[in-house]
């Protein structure tokens, strides 16, 4: 860090005025040298006001987006350059706290002390510095583990609406990610409400997962600026974990959506020309820029779960399609499993991942998956015959299929940890060897006889035995 007395003189060589505020688009004029590309500068009452370089106009001018309200700035107003770029907090003080996009904490909880300020802008790890192997990301939640399995160090897209367990879902990561792999959790808010984010917070305290846990927010009422950036912020946190701590990192981003979104923002404030539907001529630039430092290393992973907002349902829209191709895995949640109590409402057939490779995940765990996704299906265009006629129409191989499906169906359900204290129900985390041994042998029928309450909501399938009498009586 530079001393004091050095600070005070680049400021006093790099100081400007202001010569035009439109919206949160600042100009200032320079005498001499021009502070660089993402140059952090301050301005208003006590420089309360941070505005970010994005362009230099001309010799004198340069032209940069405010992170704050712009309210009570004037032409003429005095603008200081920081020696510096926008810089975040790191360290292990930051586990249980919240944050904003310049670092400072909005939890109403003790200053930070003992941390180290570093920029929010650099440069993805080299190609020749990453780890090149595919790894499975176990999360111990079965539906995930089975059908749709995540890459350490790979990005899976979160599809799903209001109230079908979105946020159950990650928090019961962010617990799994401490238990499991004894790393730390970073959640996102990119354009998150501020109930949602107060919501959020509460409900991981009460879990009991917020101390391994950093919260990061640019929420709806902040600027575009703000939003624009926290991902980046967000980043330099969880690269702070992998590479100085040497931890595993899970990254959760609500929602990757509403980066493009900010992003899109800025650029009709800077005046470029709008690109295709609208959108930043400058997209693709953009998500690369914040995807592609999410990667493993030898030192660690940064794995990221995203929510993914698909605008008008319309996967051809270009905010679907940049996003898709950064994606190894998508996680879809049905409304429909969720009111029928399938939790979490998972719909495997619709998600996918590309992690499920024989090469990758074995020959065993392949072949289950793909009995189970045709089972499944076979189910599904069965249930309108079945609506109309009845069960006693089908044939006596259909009857079968029909039988295993639901037995799948119930025991790809699992109670969580985060939720005991609504449900009464201790929470299961599942090795991937006992679900894989559970859906093998429903499959093989061997459970043709038990009832179908007995495989719902446990654990591994050895839970269903000790169920058998009682459920039996209750059937």
């Amino acid at each position: 860090m530079n001393s004091e007395s050095t600070i005070t003189h680049t400021v006093e060589q790099l100081a400007g005025t202001i010569q035009s505020v439109r919206g949160t688009v600042v100009d200032v004029h320079f005498e001499g040298q021009l502070p660089p590309l993402f140059s952090r500068l301050e301005t208003g009452r006590d420089g309360k006001v941070v505005v970010e370089v994005i362009n230099h106009l001309d010799k004198n001018v340069v032209r940069g987006i405010s992170l704050n309200p712009t309210q009570g700035i004037a032409r003429g107003d005095r603008v200081n350059y920081s020696g510096n770029t926008l810089q975040i907090p790191v360290g292990n003080e930051l586990l249980g706290r919240m944050f904003n996009v310049f670092g400072d904490t909005i939890d109403h909880g003790e200053p930070l002390k003992d941390v180290e300020w570093r920029p929010i802008h650099v440069s993805p790890v080299p190609l020749n510095q990453r780890s090149v192997q595919s790894k499975v990301f176990t999360t111990g939640i079965k539906a995930i583990d089975v059908l749709t399995p995540l890459e350490l160090g790979g990005k899976a897209g979160l599809f799903g609406g209001a109230g079908v367990g979105k946020t159950v879902l990650i928090t019961e990561l962010i617990h799994n990610m401490v238990g499991q792999h004894e790393g730390v959790s970073l959640f996102c808010g990119i354009g998150e409400r501020s109930r949602e984010a107060e919501e959020l917070y509460r409900e991981m305290r009460d879990a009991g997962v917020l101390e391994n846990t950093v919260m990061i927010f640019g929420q709806m009422n902040e600027v575009p600026g703000a939003r624009f950036r926290v991902g980046h912020a967000a980043l330099t946190m969880a690269e702070y974990f992998r590479d100085d701590q040497r931890q595993d990192v899970l990254l959760l981003i609500d929602n990757i959506f509403r980066f493009i979104q900010a992003g899109s923002e800025v650029s009709g404030l800077m005046g470029q020309i709008p690109s295709r539907v609208g959108y930043q001529p400058t997209l693709a630039t953009e998500l690369a820029e914040l995807q592609e430092r999410i990667c493993n290393t030898n030192s660690g992973a940064i794995t990221s779960v995203q929510a993914v907002y698909v605008p008008a349902d319309d996967f051809t829209d270009p905010s679907a399609v940049a996003t898709f191709g950064y994606l190894s895995a998508s996680i879809v949640l049905s409304r429909k499993r969720a009111s029928e109590g399938f939790y979490p409402a998972i719909d495997p057939l619709q998600s996918n991942s590309k992690m499920l490779n024989p090469l990758i995940v074995g020959e065993r765990h392949y072949r289950i998956a793909q009995d189970i996704r045709r089972t499944l299906a076979t189910y599904e265009e069965l249930k309108d015959i079945i609506a109309m006629l009845g069960m006693e129409e089908l044939s006596q191989s259909d009857r079968q299929v029909v039988h295993r499906a639901r037995r799948l169906e119930r025991f790809l359900t699992q109670p969580f940890f985060t939720t005991e204290q609504f449900t009464n129900l201790e929470g299961k985390l599942v090795d991937l060897d006992d679900a894989l041994e559970g859906c093998e042998r429903i499959l093989n029928d061997e459970f043709s006889d038990y009832p179908e309450r007995s495989l719902y909501m446990i654990g591994s399938i050895d839970e269903a035995k000790l169920d058998e009498s009682e459920d039996t009586a209750t059937d």
